[in-house]
């Protein structure tokens, strides 16, 4: 919800509702943060500084009553163009996006805080590639990368007031020993077990990281510093959960993975949740994800949905930008390898969410073409999953950093046939799937607004998306002037609801 442009989600919903403060202590520093906060928090103290993770509401009281010499800020979506911020901004008609509002507002806060306190600013974080050549004048280093080696000496020149370049590009670490364990719970229960991946695919910012897969006393150290503050729920943080413990690609450590989560439940975990999965290693190791789901006890309403890549149905995209996707297979296995791993993932309730990467520069109508056959190909063999047609981003850190970034009259015209066709079998699957998915929020107001607008909002959404073929785009410059936290925005979107419903009534 966040990533939508700001002016169509009230203010009061994202305040109250979907972005509300994260609790702290009498001395501001937060209960529970983002899993990259705590790890550069546990760097930081193992080199002997005082960090403080706080939250943006409680900013101005560390900041007064502990002297800060120094004000880190994690972002992963500053200026709002990370592939689903940029797709969701693009159709509905362009405009800043929540994360990106959310940004400049806490810069403001910040640089009335360091006019009047003299501390320097350092930004880092998943997201930190988007200010490297548009950095605000507020934030004195722009840090990329892997905190462990680089960043705290970074830290200890500015508070001896040493020269900082402008942007620092962090060494990876390539040995377990420098990597610390977090040491205060983070958000959801998240811990990691790989870090980097092997596959190489261009358009990815993980691809350059050294792969390495953390022991197991290493992640129930962190498990453990999450369950003594009351987080019982586990999500596993990964780029590809059936890679952990094994050196090759074309190889599934069943064991390792089994050990992992029979550890997990005798520690006493409730949920066991985890973020990205490859098709190809599915197909290689069923018995693998068979014994996770039985070892988790998944079912229908306790499913888990990670990110899988579908990429694209072009032959030349594919061998081009990601062609060790479907090792150890190759492009001419894709489709049915896809269909096969997806089918293994259902029997055992894992329904992936599928992304897709449009958009490269010489990606003609007859790529997108093949993109859609391949969409049509999955949908006929009607599975749980969805499928997400994104822009390419030329992240940072990527091999593609250089491209240019995603525009609406730059898409590929056959990209609102996709999108449309993707969408429409979404809209169906989540209908189906309602309960799952509200059952991701512990927040009882929550699962009901999620539970009420799948059953009423998504009925009569798919005809926005079919607009958007039919216009290739265009209808969604209709709502580019819509702003939902202005009176006039207001009664015009409840104007157009009536419309709406009046038309649906008569057909």
């Amino acid at each position: 919800m966040a990533c939508l442009p700001y002016r169509l989600v009230p203010r009061f919903f994202m305040d109250k509702i979907f972005t509300p403060p994260i609790p702290t202590d009498k001395e501001g520093k937060a209960i529970i943060a983002p899993y990259p906060l705590r790890k550069v928090e546990a760097v930081l103290a193992r080199s002997g500084f005082n960090a403080i993770v706080t939250t943006p509401e409680k900013l101005e009281k560390v900041v007064t009553s502990k002297g800060t010499k120094v004000v880190g800020i994690n972002v992963h979506d500053p200026r709002g163009i990370e592939p689903v911020s940029a797709k969701l901004s693009i159709i509905f008609g362009g405009g800043e996006t929540w994360t990106a509002k959310f940004f400049d507002e806490l810069g403001e806060k910040v640089n009335k805080l360091k006019e009047k306190y003299n501390f320097k600013v350092v930004i880092g974080g998943a997201g930190a590639w988007q200010l490297e050549k548009d950095s605000p004048d507020w934030a004195d280093v722009i840090f990329l990368g892997h905190a462990e080696v680089d960043f705290p000496e970074v830290i200890k020149k500015l508070e001896e007031g040493e020269v900082v370049p402008r942007v620092v590009k962090g060494r990876y670490p390539r040995k377990l020993e420098e990597i610390p364990p977090i040491i205060n719970p983070s958000r959801g229960g998240e811990v990691q077990i790989t870090r980097g991946c092997p596959r190489g695919c261009w358009f990815c910012s993980v691809t350059p990281d050294t792969f390495i897969s953390f022991p197991l006393d290493y992640i129930m150290k962190e498990v453990e510093v999450n369950m003594k503050a009351g987080i019982k729920d586990v999500s596993l943080i990964t780029d590809d959960m059936l890679l952990y413990g094994t050196k090759r690609l074309n190889e599934v450590n069943h064991d390792a993975i089994v050990r992992l989560y029979m550890e997990l439940k005798r520690a006493g975990v409730d949920y066991i949740n985890f973020a990205h999965i490859s098709a190809a290693p599915v197909k290689l190791s069923p018995k693998t994800v068979k014994a996770m789901s039985e070892i988790a006890e998944w079912n229908e309403e306790k499913a888990v949905a990670p990110v899988v890549g579908l990429e694209t149905g072009s032959e030349k995209i594919f061998n081009k930008y990601m062609k060790m996707k479907a090792y150890p297979w190759n492009y001419t296995h894709w489709k049915d390898l896809i269909v096969e791993a997806t089918a293994i993932m259902n029997e055992s309730y894992i329904f992936p969410c599928y992304t897709m990467t449009i958009g490269y520069p010489e990606e003609t109508g007859k790529d997108v073409e093949d993109s859609i056959n391949l969409v049509e190909y999955i949908i006929d063999h009607e599975p749980i999953a969805w499928i997400f047609p994104l822009p390419v981003i030329p992240m940072g850190l990527s091999k593609i950093r250089d491209n240019p970034l995603p525009a609406l009259e730059r898409l590929p015209s056959r990209y609102w046939d996709l999108l449309y066709l993707s969408w429409k079998y979404d809209l169906k699957i989540t209908r189906r799937l309602g309960s799952t998915i509200a059952y991701t929020s512990k927040n009882p107001l929550i699962r009901s607004i999620v539970t009420y607008m799948i059953d009423k909002v998504f009925n009569t959404i798919e005809w926005y998306f079919e607009r958007l073929k039919g216009t290739k785009g265009k209808s969604a410059l209709e709502y580019k002037d819509l702003n939902l936290n202005t009176t006039y925005g207001v009664v015009w979107s409840i104007f157009q609801l009536f419309k709406l419903a009046f038309s649906s009534s008569l057909t």
